[in-house]
């Protein structure tokens, strides 16, 4: 890129789930946004102790599935780590999580 040439900053994008195991058979997309949505639900999170993890190319996947449905057996693997992160975050965290 050439000096005079600012580069874009990059529009932020975010995907929220949810899994409960006694009623769902896979965790499902529950929200997603971009820019100023993403913004907001990034700071929710981060109000609420919700861990977030910073994956860009799966939310870029994540973010084409609709909401409100389970993710595909292709995404186990992935969303998987992300849930073991998200046990080990709680783990370590001195807030009691609901």
């Amino acid at each position: 890129m050439s000096p005079d040439k600012k580069a874009k900053p990059e529009r932020k994008a975010a995907v929220a789930l949810s899994y409960k195991p006694e009623k769902d058979a896979a965790p499902r997309v529950t929200a997603k946004g971009k820019g100023l949505v993403a913004e907001k639900m990034i700071a929710l999170a981060r109000v609420h102790g919700i861990p977030i993890r910073d994956d860009p190319d799966l939310v870029t996947v994540l973010a084409a599935l609709e909401i409100d449905r389970e993710i595909p057996p292709e995404l186990y693997k992935a969303i998987a780590e992300i849930f073991a992160f998200i046990y080990r975050v709680n783990k370590t965290s001195k807030t009691p999580r609901s």
